[in-house]
C-alpha cells in the first residue's frame, strides 16, 4: 500500500502542473514584470499595495519624469518632493513612509546598491525584507521573485481565489498555507512561478472575478468545481 502522503502531495503536483500547462496555452507568457531595472520592481511592489496596476504605472511615470528612479536621486527627494509623485498611486503618505525606510536602509547598509541588498540567501533576503516596516510578505516576496530572481511564489488575492474555487485551500487560507500549496509541490523555478503567478493574475481579471465569474469562457471550467 502507498503512502498516502506521497500520493496526496503527487495528486497536488499534477493538479498544479495542469492548471499551469492549461493556463499557459490559453493565454501565452506574460513577460513579467513590468519594469526596466530592479528598482524599479521594488517601486512598483510597494506602490502597488492596495491599487491598480494603472495607477502604480502613473506615478512611476511621475517618478521617471523627474529623473528620480534611482536610489541616489530619489532619496535625495524629501518626503513633501516624493509624496507628490506618488500621489496617483494612491495611500501615498504611508507609501512615502516605506520607501523612505527602504531607501534608508538600501543607502545606509548596501551603498544603494539593489543588486547587493538583494543577494545571498532567500530567506535571510527576505526577513532583510520584512523588517522593513511597510513590506510584508507579498511585497517582499514580489520583489524576491520579480527583483532578483529567488524562488518564491506570490501570494496574492487573486491567487487565494481561484486556490479556493478549485478546492486547493479555504478561501480564508493564511498567506504561509497559500504559498506552501505551490512551493511543496513544484520545482523551486523562479521563471516558472514567476509565469504561474502573472497567469493567475489575467485569469482572475478576465474570468474568476470577484462577482460574477465568467465560468463559461475560464480555461479551467473543465477541471474547476465552482460554483457547486
Amino acid at each position: 500500500m502507498g503512502n498516502p502522503a506521497q500520493t496526496c502531495a503527487h495528486a497536488l503536483k499534477e493538479v498544479l502542473n495542469d492548471v499551469y500547462r492549461r493556463l499557459y496555452a490559453e493565454y501565452g507568457a506574460q513577460d513579467w514584470w513590468p519594469a526596466q531595472t530592479p528598482f524599479e520592481v521594488i517601486l512598483g511592489a510597494i506602490l502597488t499595495q492596495n491599487t491598480r496596476w494603472e495607477n502604480v504605472r502613473m506615478a512611476l511615470d511621475n517618478l521617471r519624469a523627474a529623473a528620480v528612479l534611482a536610489p541616489h536621486s530619489l532619496a535625495a527627494l524629501d518626503e513633501v518632493q516624493l509624496q507628490e509623485l506618488i500621489r496617483p498611486s494612491g495611500f501615498f503618505r504611508q507609501k512615502t513612509a516605506t520607501l523612505r525606510r527602504l531607501l534608508q536602509v538600501l543607502m545606509n547598509d548596501y551603498a544603494g546598491d539593489v543588486n547587493v541588498m538583494l543577494r545571498g540567501d532567500t530567506l535571510q533576503v527576505r526577513k532583510r525584507l520584512l523588517d522593513i516596516k511597510g513590506i510584508g510578505p507579498e511585497t517582499a516576496d514580489s520583489i524576491l521573485l520579480y527583483a532578483a530572481q529567488h524562488p518564491m511564489f506570490v501570494i496574492d488575492a487573486y491567487t487565494r481565489r481561484i486556490c479556493s474555487r478549485l478546492g486547493l485551500c479555504a478561501a480564508d487560507a493564511a498567506y504561509a498555507q497559500v504559498q506552501e500549496l505551490f512551493m511543496a509541490h513544484l520545482c523551486p523555478d523562479p521563471q516558472k512561478y514567476n509565469e504561474f503567478h502573472a497567469l493567475l493574475v489575467v485569469l482572475a481579471k478576465r474570468c474568476c472575478t470577484k462577482t460574477r465569474p465568467a465560468c463559461a469562457a475560464c480555461a479551467l471550467q473543465a477541471i474547476c468545481p465552482f460554483p457547486p
